[in-house]
């Protein structure tokens, strides 16, 4: 039986490399981006081309309950659930707008839950399953200037750690990847000079791949069904 897996924000960096690893191992995809539904398209077909994999794509807003809610029409079996979209926003707190801070909320929480929530009764119905969250080192430690993506995170965290209490029993494990500095496009703004000041501040003296937050995705789904609640931290000994 072939195994299926839903990858958010899978249409660039850290979900994009997840999703390709995924086809490697043999996984049929759903594949979930908000804006570039043509380039996920694209990257799908040369996946299912390349891996003999099936990839069916959806974009849109993955904050919004009821899209959710019509892509898990097309859903009758899930056996892994990698949450991956996120957007950042840079700037002091007390600049923030409403629309500014829920947009967050919306798009790095909300989703979550909403994922999760039609993906438990898919799993719970195989009694077994995976649900891997993609976080951040900030949920865990808060970063200035980015407080709403840090609470957001570590809203993630939390439910994470809830979340796999309530499903251990089920043999559904839930855990989360705290990523440090990442090669992605969230952290195109930094100006070069930024970039090596960070740097110089990881012991790993280097910036992480997505290839490698999908090389440790990988570990997650095979590790013992004991391993569940955990957030496990990939930043080169950053933090």
């Amino acid at each position: 039986m072939r195994k299926h897996a839903l990858v958010t924000g899978a249409s660039r960096g850290i979900g994009k490399a997840i999703a390709k690893e995924l086809a490697a191992q043999g996984y049929d995809l759903y594949l979930v981006c908000q804006k570039n539904l043509a380039a996920l398209q694209a990257y799908a077909d040369t996946l299912s081309l390349e891996y003999q994999i099936r990839c069916v794509c959806f974009g849109g807003d993955i904050g919004n309950s009821s899209y959710i809610d019509e892509i898990f029409q097309q859903i009758t079996s899930l056996d892994l659930l990698i949450n991956c979209a996120g957007i950042a926003h840079i700037g002091l707190l007390q600049d923030m707008t409403d629309e500014e801070w829920h947009h967050v909320m919306h798009t790095n929480v909300d989703s979550v839950f909403y994922t999760c929530r039609k993906a438990i009764p898919l799993m719970l119905a195989q009694s077994n399953g995976c649900i891997i969250n993609i976080s951040s080192v900030w949920g865990a430690t808060g970063a200035s200037m980015e407080t709403a993506y840090s609470a957001s995170k570590g809203a993630v965290n939390a439910l994470t750690k809830a979340l796999g209490k309530e499903l251990a029993p089920s043999h559904i494990k839930v855990n989360a990847i705290a990523c440090g500095l990442i090669d992605t496009e969230m952290n195109s703004h930094l100006s070069s000079e930024e970039l090596e000041e960070i740097i110089s501040g990881i012991p790993a003296d280097r910036i992480g791949k997505p290839e490698e937050v999908a090389s440790l995705v990988l570990h997650l789904i095979h590790a013992p069904e004991y391993l569940t609640g955990q957030i496990i931290t990939l930043d080169g000994g950053w933090i």
